[in-house]
């Protein structure tokens, strides 16, 4: 006994040094094959230093801490609900409709105020139709051989249903929790207000046949709801939970008579099969397609796509999402317009996906795509949101702690043939 308390005596004295201590008696640390070196966080983190750092130069550390802070949130008030109310209650707390803010830009003069008078048609301004993108570059030399810029000629149209209130620039108060009405129906539903511009974009009119080709969790789909447009609306996910979610947020703010199966038709397909599924179909198509979520990748553990197991699915992003894209034009009627949207900064997945897709459209479909010009929707918002300056295709809300929205890629197609 008292040699092997001797024994422990002199691997303790010399813990310090592992060679002299008996191989038998050392211990090799190792890792659990489920405990991961690093977290998925940081390891976003890592990825976005280097690409994004490259990207965007000396303005990626605003975006950085902005993107790393509390995330601001807009209102979209459900029309279904008490809404009257309810704005007037926004209102008094400091929170304003931007959307109704960016029609009155379009009023002319002679409005009494910030309103037309009577039946006063809207005026369009010549210095929003000059369509300040934040680049000297002609748009016909920014984009890639065999593609076209439809340059914007008419203003802007923004559907009069959809309201979204936010707070003002610097201004960091929060929504309370939605509440249900006297009908069962929450009163509005919070998002980010960015994910409001791909819909206004998409410029629904009614009597539109629409296609929401990656629907969950269901934001756009609410907002494109909300336009009272639609006349038939298909929101699709590949996901099967997913669609279960943007069910029952649906229940939460629709009344059955206005989801009903033959106005709102949800379904679980794989939409890279939807353009041979239903080709030459929908007036417009939505194509808010998976990405890195930059923002939840930063703040999120759950369900993060920096997760070892699913390096491969992050790697072959871009091109999931050029075959998601190439189906929603498919999908769309000759004529139609598509509007492409993701919530991420990098360039990969958003105006290289774009220049993909219609180069493919183009060469083995026979299907020319017009890119469009969204200058001067970005105009109306500058005052909301950060817009990134000379983006060749689309446009691109930039996260700042002052409107910490975002980041919101989205970019207009049309399909001409």
């Amino acid at each position: 006994m008292a040699a092997l308390v001797d024994t422990r005596r002199v691997l303790l004295k010399f813990k310090g040094f592992p060679q002299l201590i008996p191989r038998r008696y050392r211990v090799k640390k190792k890792w659990a094959a489920t405990l991961p070196r690093i977290t998925s966080t940081k390891l976003a983190l890592q990825n976005f230093d280097v690409n994004y750092g490259t990207q965007f130069g000396e303005r990626w550390p605003s975006i950085r801490v902005s993107l790393l802070s509390e995330q601001k949130y807009g209102a979209l008030i459900n029309n279904f609900s008490s809404a009257q109310e309810l704005m007037k209650g926004l209102e008094l707390q400091g929170a304003r409709d931007f959307v109704y803010e960016a029609r009155a830009r379009t009023w002319s003069p002679g409005s009494v105020g910030g309103k037309p008078r009577g039946d006063e048609e809207l005026v369009w301004s010549s210095s929003l139709a000059a369509g300040q993108s934040g680049s000297e570059v002609p748009l016909s030399s920014q984009v890639g051989e065999g593609m076209e810029m439809a340059a914007a000629t008419e203003p802007p149209s923004l559907s009069p249903n959809i309201k979204c209130f936010t707070f003002p620039k610097g201004d960091i108060t929060g929504f309370s929790p939605a509440r249900l009405d006297g009908s069962g129906l929450l009163g509005y539903y919070l998002l980010d207000a960015a994910s409001v511009l791909p819909v206004l974009a998409l410029d629904v009119q009614p009597g539109h046949t629409v296609l929401d080709l990656c629907a969950a969790p269901g934001g756009k789909t609410l907002a494109l709801i909300q336009t009272q447009a639609c006349w038939r609306l298909a929101a699709n996910d590949s996901s099967v939970s997913r669609t279960g979610r943007l069910r029952r947020i649906l229940q939460s703010y629709i009344p059955r008579e206005h989801s009903t199966e033959d106005r709102v038709r949800i379904t679980s397909f794989d939409g890279r099969r939807w353009g041979e599924l239903e080709s030459n179909t929908f007036d417009r198509v939505l194509v808010d397609v998976p990405c890195t979520t930059d923002r939840h990748s930063l703040l999120e553990e759950e369900n993060n796509i920096f997760t070892r197991s699913r390096s491969k699915e992050r790697q072959t992003l871009p091109l999931l999402q050029s075959h998601l894209l190439l189906a929603g034009i498919k999908a769309a009627l000759p004529g139609g317009v598509v509007l492409y949207s993701t919530c991420t900064l990098s360039q990969l997945q958003n105006e290289c996906v774009v220049e993909r897709a219609v180069q493919v459209a183009h060469e083995e479909l026979g299907v020319t795509v017009h890119i469009e010009d969204l200058s001067p929707l970005t105009q109306l918002f500058r005052d909301t949101f950060n817009f990134a300056q000379g983006m060749r295709l689309g446009e691109l809300v930039l996260p700042h702690l002052t409107s910490n929205f975002g980041p919101t890629y989205f970019c207009k197609l049309r399909r001409v043939n």
